[in-house]
């Protein structure tokens, strides 16, 4: 697509470079370098959450660099820039975990005010860990400006005496270590060998669940999110997205072209059929939020209802996003999930070609076990619940995949943060049969919604995961696994029934009718609610402490602002 067509007339980065009254802000472009014919033609942001606390980023900048070839071979002019990352295994398990899903809106919002401030006309956005795949979907979607996502692809497996291991072993392993199951050696040498490359965390954790997500719906070229991040051939996926953006703006096809409902379900699909992350069912809706699509954690839970899980990946499984990738990529399971009716085909995509249209070339491959054909599946429904009840008016997730067993009764044991939760474990302070019960770990109360993997990957590793139960208000790693139930709401710091619980009290939980129950009565529940207070957090001031003003529930995906639905007018038309 040759960009000396595209009339600079409606977009944006007019306001910057066209006319008289443009002449200083252009100086400042020929001050960089530029040609006045550069400064002619369209601009497009190219921003990475490139940084070095964590492999999942560290290989962004080299691949911004092709994804800006790309652009400037079809005579675009490309501007990179770079925003945060919070890297959730290194947050993990201490106050750090706080930060995470702030992380996300912060990721948004300030790729909203680089775009805003310097008026770029489309955008080209790499992302790595967890929160930053969603926080860059939210901004394309809020901005409505020509977009396209990359992933910056999956880490390798590392390899452990003859085994894969992912850092998901390194937890446990931390847990098996406290009841002295393996020396201080073996784990040692465990946590040498779990992550071996650039990349994100190699299974169907939150980061490779959003990148399904981004092939889904529509947002990123087909094959680019499976593509580990050491392969050069992702080089290939960056120039062409480079390319294609500009063929974008040609065509004026823009995000809430492509974010509709149909392809949030989509989305949601594929969450369920690859046993993904239950961070999904608080991103989805904020991304639909951004959209002013309302589409919430019930919605999320009711394509997960009746979608086939076909995809062996670990957590739950046994293989790994490389494996996924070389047996047929994402493509792949997109393909059998539409041939069986689990997918609209109709949506378009960052292609400029419908979803369906996408898949007309994908061949299924039978010889591949990792991705079972949607009518031949793993389990008949998702690997991912949504449950409610009294305990969880407002909702809940649980991640199945993998379980055998989907019920589970006992008594509560109650701790008001996860260190006192995690304190417990380690010093085998529970009991078989419990529900640990952790709260004031949600959006408002923690505040930030943390994380529980340091404290689950605890219980596995000491033998325990399938015979505790574990509930909170806050969230789940995508590589939890065992019975974990996350995203209680109302959380406990707005007086949800979570924070009314004592020890003993019975709770039951039933994945398989999605059921979430406290024995108490209304009555019972209402008394003891006369006598709740709301407990203070050490978070008074910071950024941690804004957040927590302005954040809604998890079941609308703890999102910060009004909306799409109460935009009065959009970036892309300014």
């Amino acid at each position: 697509m040759d960009a000396r067509v595209i009339s600079k007339a409606k977009l944006p980065s007019r306001h910057v470079t066209v006319g008289p009254a443009r002449a200083p802000h252009r100086s400042y472009l020929y001050a960089m370098g530029l040609s006045a014919a550069e400064i002619a033609q369209p601009l497009v942001g190219v921003a990475s959450c490139w940084n070095e606390a964590a492999p999942c980023n560290i290989s962004l900048m080299r691949q911004a660099q092709v994804v800006k070839k790309g652009v400037a071979s079809a005579n675009g002019t490309p501007r990179e820039f770079c925003t945060i990352t919070v890297t959730d295994g290194i947050a993990m398990g201490h106050q750090g975990m706080k930060s995470s899903l702030v992380s996300r809106d912060v990721i948004a919002d300030s790729v909203e005010l680089t775009m805003r401030g310097h008026c770029y006309d489309a955008l080209v956005g790499l992302a790595g860990c967890d929160k930053s795949l969603p926080g860059m979907m939210m901004a394309m979607v809020r901005l409505n400006v020509p977009s396209i996502f990359i992933y910056g692809g999956s880490i390798l497996p590392g390899s452990y005496r003859g085994r894969q291991i992912t850092v998901q072993d390194v937890f446990e392993a931390v847990g098996q270590h406290s009841v002295g199951t393996i020396g201080d050696s073996e784990l040692l040498e465990i946590e040498q060998a779990a992550c071996p490359s650039a990349g994100s965390c190699g299974a169907q954790f939150t980061a490779n669940t959003m990148a399904t997500v981004a092939e889904a719906i529509g947002l990123a070229l087909p094959y680019s999110c499976g593509a580990p991040a050491p392969y050069e051939m992702r080089d290939r996926f960056n120039f062409a997205s480079g390319e294609k953006i500009m063929e974008l703006i040609a065509k004026n096809i823009r995000p809430r072209d492509i974010v509709t409902l149909k392809a949030l379900e989509n989305a949601a699909t594929v969450v369920s059929a690859t046993g993904g992350s239950t961070n999904a069912a608080l991103h989805l809706p904020a991304i639909a939020h951004e959209a002013g699509i309302k589409f919430d954690l019930f919605d999320v839970a009711r394509i997960f209802e009746k979608t086939p899980y076909i995809a062996d990946l670990k957590p739950g499984g046994k293989y790994v996003a490389k494996d996924m990738f070389e047996a047929g990529g994402i493509p792949l399971l997109m393909k059998t999930l539409l041939e069986h009716g689990y997918l609209h085909g109709d949506c378009m995509t960052v292609t400029g070609r419908t979803l369906a249209e996408n898949m007309e070339h994908v061949a299924w491959n039978e010889d591949q076990d990792v991705v079972r054909s949607a009518d031949r599946p793993i389990t008949k429904t998702g690997g991912v619940v949504g449950l409610k009840g009294n305990l969880a008016p407002e909702g809940a997730i649980v991640k199945v995949a993998g379980m055998s067993e989907l019920k589970f009764s006992g008594p509560a044991r109650c701790f008001d943060s996860e260190e006192e939760c995690f304190e417990a474990v380690t010093h085998r302070n529970y009991r078989e049969g419990e529900v640990l019960v952790i709260r004031y770990e949600g959006p408002r109360g923690g505040p930030g919604m943390r994380e529980m993997l340091s404290t689950t990957a605890a219980l596995y590793g000491q033998g325990m995961g399938g015979k505790v139960a574990l509930i909170t208000d806050g969230r789940f790693s995508g590589a939890t696994r065992g019975f974990c139930i996350g995203h209680v709401g109302p959380e406990a710091a707005v007086g949800g029934p979570i924070g009314l619980l004592i020890d003993g009290d019975v709770i039951s939980i039933d994945a398989m009718a999605g059921t979430i129950e406290v024995a108490l009565t209304e009555t019972e529940l209402a008394e003891r609610a006369k006598t709740w207070k709301p407990r203070t957090t050490d978070y008074q001031s910071g950024a941690i402490w804004k957040y927590a003003q302005t954040v809604g529930p998890a079941r609308d995906g703890a999102v910060t602002h009004p909306g799409g639905a109460k935009e009065t007018h959009c970036y892309a038309d300014i």
